[in-house]
C-alpha cells in the first residue's frame, strides 16, 4: 500500500467538482482540499427552523424562530452606530437591533422586507427584542425546513449557506459505500457508513438533539469508530513499513559504556537498567529502531540516552541530540560533554546563537567525522549541517518539534535505503489511552522508578495576598545558603490577563532582596546573556532565578530548594509538574510554591488540587487528559500523527480498542478495504506518519 502525497503548489480546484475556485480557496483554509473532506466535514451543532412561532407566544430565554415585516429601521448612534429596526406580525412588534452590521445588512433590513430571524427574545427597553439573530429574506408562505439545519466550522468569508451547498453536492457526487465489512458491523452494532453521513448532515427533528450534541448517536459513534479505525490502520502500516527499511546494527561491546558508568558517581535503577536492555536490542537489529522513552522529571532518562549513544559511537558512527529550547539542549551539551570528553569523544554544540567562527568550527568538525555527537536545537537539520555517518538521532521532548522538524534531522542519516534509529524522549508521561492511540506504531520504554536520594518536594498552595510571607520564605532559604527559582507566565505587560511580568518582578525582587543577587532568564534575552544567568545561577553565585517558563525543562541544579511560581492558577498541570520537578535535585528539603489570584475558576481550582495532592507524573498526566484533552497533551498539531476530529481516546476507549483489533484482523483478511477505508479518511495524509 502506498502513501498518496500531493505535490506541492498542486490547485485544489479540480479535487473539489461543483466549487467555484473562490470558495475553494476558501475551504482550503479548513483543511479542505479533496470532495470526500466535505463529507466528512460534520456540522458543530445544529439548529431547529421546522418551527415559526407568533411574536406575542414565543418563548423568552431561549433561540426561538419568527417571521415578521420590517416596519422600519435605522442607524442610531449610542454612542456607536447601531442598526435598529422594527418589525411586526400579526400578533406583535420585536426591536431587533445589530450592534456590528455591514451594508448588505442594511438591506435585509429595507422597509416591507419579510424576514425569518432566529435568536433569543429578551425584553428590553423596546419591548421585546432580539439582539444579533440570525436573518433570512423569505417570501409569504414560503415551506419551512422538515429538518434541523447544520451549522459547520467556517472561516471568515465563508457562509454557511456556501458550505451547506458544497456538502450537498460532494454527499451527491461521492460513493458512500461501507469500508467496514459486514460482519463487523453487525457484530459492533454500527450503522452503514451511508446512513450515519445523511442523517449527521441532515437530521429530522424527531432524532434527540442531546445525542446529536453529546455525539452519543449511533450515527456519531460509527464516525467515530471509523476516524480510530483510519488512525490504528495507519500506524500499523508505518511499523510495517519501518521494518522494510534498513539500518546499521549497532552491537554493543560494553566498552565506552563500561568505562562511563565506572565513572557516574551513582549506580543505575533497575528500571534505567531495563530500559537500556530494550534500547540495546533495538540497536542491534538491521531495522531502524524508533522507541519512546518516558520518564517523570528527574528519572534519569538523560544518562539513559548517554549510554545508548555510546553503543553507536563505539560502532563508529555519529549521534545527533536535539531539544526544542537552546536552555534544555545547552544542559544536554553540558552532560554529555562532562560524561563523554574523559573518553576522547568529542562533542560539539550547534544552536542557531553561535558565534560564525563557532559555527563553522562545529559544521566542520561534524562534516569531517572528528566531532562523534553534535547536540542543538533546530539548528541541526539546516542544510549546513552534514553527518556522514549518522546512525542515532536522540530527540528530547520530541512532541514539541513539527513533523517535518523531526523527518529533516532523521533524514540527515539516510544512507540510500538505509535510515539512522531514533531514539525520543519525553518527561510528559503518556496515559494508556493515548499511547494506544497516537504511538501505536513505536515501541515505548517507561523508567517508572525515581533514583535514590531525590528529596521529596512539599507543594504549598499560596494566596496572593500571603506574598510578604513567601517573600521572607525566599530571603531565609538564600540567607542560609540556598538558591530559588522564581517563575512568571509573562515577559511584558499584558492589559487582557495583567499577569505579573518578568522584567517587573526582577526589579522588584531586586530591590526586596539586598544583598542578593537576583538573576533573570526568559525567552527573548540573548543567548550569550541566558547562558552567563543560568551559568552563574549553576555556579551559585546567583542567589534568586526569576525566569519565565524557559526552565520548564532541562534545567539542574541541584542546590536549588525552593521555586515560587506566579499565577500558577493559569498554567496546565503538566507545566506547573514540570516546573516543581526542577527542585528537590539535592540532598536539601525543597518546596514548590504555587502563588494564585482570586477567584479561582472551577477548572483552575481542579488543577491546583490536582498538583498540590500528587507528585506521581503518570497519575497527573492521566488527570490532565481528563481536564484538557488529547490534544493539548500532545502539543496537538506538532504530534505529527494526524489529530482526532471526532473521536476522544478517553471517552471513546471502547470505540478505540475495537479499532486496534478490526485494523488488524482488515490488514490481513480484507486488505483492500483496509486500503479504502485509509484513502477516505487520511486521502494522503498518511505520510507524516513516516518520522
Amino acid at each position: 500500500m502506498t502513501a498518496r502525497t500531493a505535490p506541492a503548489g498542486e490547485e485544489t480546484a479540480p479535487a473539489l467538482a461543483g466549487v467555484a475556485p473562490a470558495v475553494a480557496a476558501r475551504l482550503g483554509k479548513l483543511g479542505i482540499r479533496r470532495s470526500f473532506d466535505l463529507v466528512l466535514h460534520l456540522p458543530l451543532r445544529y439548529e431547529d427552523e421546522t418551527v415559526c412561532h407568533p411574536i406575542a407566544q414565543a418563548p423568552r430565554g431561549v433561540d426561538t424562530q419568527v417571521e415578521a415585516v420590517v416596519i422600519e429601521s435605522d442607524v442610531k448612534y449610542r454612542p456607536r452606530p447601531q442598526l435598529i429596526a422594527r418589525l411586526h406580525d400579526p400578533t406583535g412588534e420585536l426591536t431587533v437591533r445589530l450592534l456590528h452590521f455591514y451594508p448588505s445588512q442594511r438591506k435585509q433590513f429595507a422597509p416591507g422586507n419579510r424576514l425569518r430571524l432566529c435568536g433569543e427574545i429578551k425584553g428590553g427597553f423596546f419591548g421585546v427584542e432580539m439582539i444579533h439573530p440570525r436573518v433570512r429574506v423569505v417570501s409569504e408562505g414560503a415551506p419551512l425546513p422538515d429538518r434541523l439545519t447544520p451549522v459547520y466550522p467556517t472561516t471568515a468569508g465563508l457562509s454557511q449557506f456556501a458550505l451547506r451547498q458544497a456538502v450537498r453536492g460532494a454527499i451527491t457526487r461521492e460513493a458512500l459505500d461501507d469500508t467496514l465489512p459486514e460482519a463487523v458491523r453487525r457484530r459492533l452494532h454500527l450503522p452503514e457508513f451511508a446512513e450515519a453521513i445523511r442523517l449527521l448532515h441532515d437530521p429530522p427533528p424527531d432524532v434527540p438533539p442531546e445525542s446529536l450534541e453529546a455525539r452519543t448517536h449511533p450515527s456519531w459513534l460509527r464516525i467515530k469508530f471509523d476516524e480510530l479505525l483510519a488512525q490504528q490502520i495507519s500506524m500499523r502500516l508505518h511499523r510495517a513499513r519501518r521494518d522494510t527499511t534498513s539500518a546499521h546494527p549497532l552491537a554493543d561491546s560494553g566498552d565506552l559504556g563500561g568505562r562511563l558508568r565506572a565513572a557516574l558517581p551513582f549506580a543505575l535503577t533497575e528500571a534505567q537498567e531495563r530500559t537500556l536492555r530494550e534500547i540495546r536490542q533495538d540497536l542491534a537489529r538491521r531495522h531502524p529502531m524508533q522507541r519512546l522513552l518516558q520518564g517523570d522529571v528527574g528519572s534519569g532518562k538523560t544518562v539513559v540516552s548517554a549510554l545508548a549513544a555510546l553503543i553507536a559511537i563505539g560502532n563508529g558512527f555519529q549521534v545527533a541530540v536535539m531539544a526544542p529550547t537552546e536552555i534544555l539542549a545547552e544542559q544536554h551539551y553540558l552532560s554529555f560533554r562532562q560524561w563523554l570528553e574523559p573518553l576522547g569523544i568529542r562533542v560539539v554544540w550547534l544552536s542557531g546563537s553561535l558565534g560564525v567562527r563557532d559555527r563553522r568550527s562545529a559544521l566542520e568538525a561534524v562534516e569531517s567525522g572528528a566531532a562523534a555527537m553534535a547536540v542543538g536545537t533546530h539548528a541541526l537539520f539546516q542544510n549546513a549541517v552534514k553527518f556522514p555517518n549518522l546512525a542515532l538521532a536522540i530527540i528530547d521532548e520530541q512532541h514539541r518539534f513539527g513533523v517535518h522538524q523531526r523527518l529533516a534531522l532523521r533524514l540527515k542519516g539516510a544512507n540510500g535505503d538505509e535510515l539512522p534509529h531514533q531514539l525520543m524522549m519525553s518527561a510528559t508521561p503518556i496515559p494508556r489511552t493515548l499511547a494506544m492511540s497516537y504511538y501505536a506504531d513505536l515501541d515505548v520504554s517507561v523508567i517508572d522508578e525515581m533514583p535514590p536520594g531525590r528529596t521529596p518536594v512539599v507543594t504549598k498552595l499560596l494566596s496572593e495576598s500571603r506574598r510578604e510571607e513567601v517573600l521572607q520564605f525566599v530571603r531565609d532559604t538564600c540567607a542560609t545558603g540556598g538558591q530559588a527559582y522564581w517563575v512568571c507566565p509573562l515577559i511584558e505587560e499584558s492589559e487582557q490577563l495583567q499577569l505579573a511580568t518578568a522584567l517587573e518582578t526582577h526589579q522588584t525582587l531586586s530591590a526586596a532582596f539586598e544583598g542578593l543577587r537576583v538573576g533573570l532568564v526568559h525567552g527573548r534575552l540573548p543567548a550569550a546573556e541566558k547562558a552567563a544567568v543560568m551559568h552563574a545561577f549553576q555556579q551559585g553565585e546567583v542567589h534568586l532565578l526569576v525566569a519565565t517558563t524557559v526552565i520548564e525543562v532541562g534545567v539542574n541544579v541541584p542546590n536549588a530548594s525552593l521555586m515560587v511560581i506566579e499565577h500558577a492558577e493559569r498554567m496546565g498541570l503538566a507545566q506547573l509538574h514540570q516546573l516543581r520537578g526542577r527542585v528537590g535535585r539535592g540532598a536539601a528539603e525543597s518546596a514548590c510554591i504555587l502563588l494564585y489570584q482570586q477567584p479561582l475558576s472551577e477548572t483552575a481550582r481542579a488543577r491546583l488540587k490536582i498538583i498540590y495532592e500528587h507528585t506521581d507524573g503518570f497519575l497527573i498526566a492521566q488527570k490532565d487528559l481528563e481536564l484538557r484533552g488529547p490534544g493539548e497533551i500532545l502539543g496537538a498539531r506538532q504530534s505529527g500523527t494526524p489529530m482526532l476530529r471526532f473521536a476522544d481516546p478517553v471517552l471513546d476507549v471502547s470505540l478505540l480498542e475495537s479499532a486496534r483489533e478490526v485494523a488488524q484482523a482488515m490488514l490481513r483478511d480484507h486488505p483492500a478495504l483496509a486500503e479504502r477505508h485509509l484513502d477516505r479518511w487520511l486521502g494522503g495524509r498518511e505520510e507524516l506518519l513516516r518520522v
